[in-house]
């Protein structure tokens, strides 16, 4: 669509920023703060009116947390309510097995902190708009992209009162695996593939319960528990495209299963009545071949799709946000509009970590999950991860890999903007 053709459509509102980032996920809010922290005119696109939603991610890894520290953000983060994972856990079969440990960690915070992510994005949120440059749009859903001549000039989007239009001399695109954005551009990703689904449920926790967050895997299955203070976060692991034969089975096989797995859980799997209780995550792992095209840029899950081993994909996605407002600060400052070439730069900055935390991802996919999801009857663990009990040495790069990443990316994105709040004081 074109600007002419948008204005034929006698749209009800009209806007124009330098930067317009669609989708209020993780990756979006933190480029809209540093973009708005950096004095360039950002509006931040999210379809839903708050930050509610299922299947978003609670951990905030010390990769995060460190950018937080970056901003000055982290000693008012950490004030609101959280948990602390410093040591993540597997028993598998009889055997409970230290896998990462963060204390190593080069960072300010040497911990995975265990957050409803509508808390985080809220936080961001409140954040950006301290900013005179920063503004948020919610209730309003991208329908298509504004081009001319060839090149991504803004968006068309729906709101409650109807039809807006936004100009914009950027746009990205962060609306998450199933991108509007992706789909308008023509871009389609490359299914690198997963051999599992995930359900997702919540079960009450007890004081005597144990304290770490933790996984467990036997007898062909998989629970990862995530300690939410009062409840358990958890995820059962399934084949992928099985669902609906575990339904059919009955609530009661899911609950014995789990009682089996995870036997301090027997005395409340009841809480689930119906699998109205259980939401399934359906698990996808691509990554676009080619990241931007004239005047449009994806980032995070728009860009590439992580599997949830690991918990990394909030992070990477962060990660692409900071390299981002790094690399394309200064062309937006000076009042150009960022060359192909520039935006070139930000995928080949985040490429190669997103294509290494994949191949990681997909060999423990292929040689374990499947393994085990394929597998009965009690199991042991292997060897090389028994040594992880004698040789605490080897829970480093696991936390590495984990809490760091690959490539971590530092702010670096220049703080030109007054902030109203510190103004004030």
């Amino acid at each position: 669509m074109t600007m002419n053709e948008a204005a034929q459509g006698n749209p009800r509102e009209n806007a124009s920023c330098r930067c317009c980032v669609v989708g209020g996920g993780p990756a979006g809010m933190m480029l809209g703060l540093l973009l708005a922290r950096a004095g360039i005119d950002t509006i931040v696109v999210e379809k839903h009116a708050d930050f509610l939603r299922d299947f978003r991610g609670d951990t905030i890894h010390p990769s995060t947390l460190e950018a937080l520290h970056d901003l000055d953000f982290l000693d008012d983060f950490l004030r609101l309510p959280h948990q602390e994972a410093r040591v993540l856990e597997g028993r598998i079969g009889d055997v409970t097995i230290p896998l990462a440990d963060f204390s190593h960690v080069r960072t300010h915070a040497k911990f995975i902190a265990l957050m409803p992510q509508w808390d985080f994005l809220d936080f961001l949120a409140e954040r950006a708009k301290r900013y005179p440059s920063f503004r948020l749009k919610m209730s309003t859903a991208v329908e298509g992209l504004i081009e001319e001549d060839g090149r991504v000039v803004g968006v068309t989007a729906r709101t409650q009162e109807g039809v807006l239009t936004i100009g914009a001399d950027l746009t990205i695109g962060a609306d998450g695996r199933h991108s509007t954005v992706r789909e308008a551009a023509g871009f389609a990703p490359q299914d690198i593939g997963a051999p599992m689904d995930v359900l997702w449920f919540r079960l009450s926790r007890r004081e005597t319960d144990p304290l770490e967050t933790f996984g467990r895997i036997d007898a062909g299955q998989i629970l990862v528990l995530i300690n939410r203070g009062q409840y358990w976060q958890c995820g059962y692991v399934i084949a992928k495209g099985s669902a609906d034969r575990l339904k059919a089975l009955g609530i009661g096989a899911l609950r014995e299963r789990l009682s089996t797995l995870a036997p301090f859980l027997a005395d409340r799997v009841a809480e689930l009545d119906s699998f109205d209780a259980v939401k399934l995550l359906t698990v996808t792992v691509d990554r676009l071949p080619l990241w931007h095209r004239p005047g449009l840029l994806c980032i995070g899950d728009a860009a590439h799709a992580m599997s949830p081993i690991g918990g990394v994909g909030i992070n990477l996605a962060i990660q692409d946000a900071i390299a981002a407002a790094n690399l394309l600060s200064e062309p937006l400052l000076d009042q150009g509009i960022p060359t192909d070439e520039t935006l070139a730069k930000v995928q080949a900055r985040r490429e190669w970590p997103t294509k290494a935390t994949q191949a990681i991802q997909v060999f423990i996919q292929k040689n374990m999950v499947s393994r085990v999801l394929a597998g009965s009857g009690k199991i042991k663990p292997p060897l090389f991860l028994r040594l992880f009990i004698y040789l605490p040495i080897l829970r480093r790069l696991p936390a590495r890999i984990i809490g760091i990443g690959v490539r971590p990316e530092r702010v670096a994105a220049p703080a030109r903007a007054p902030n109203s709040v510190a103004a004030k004081s």
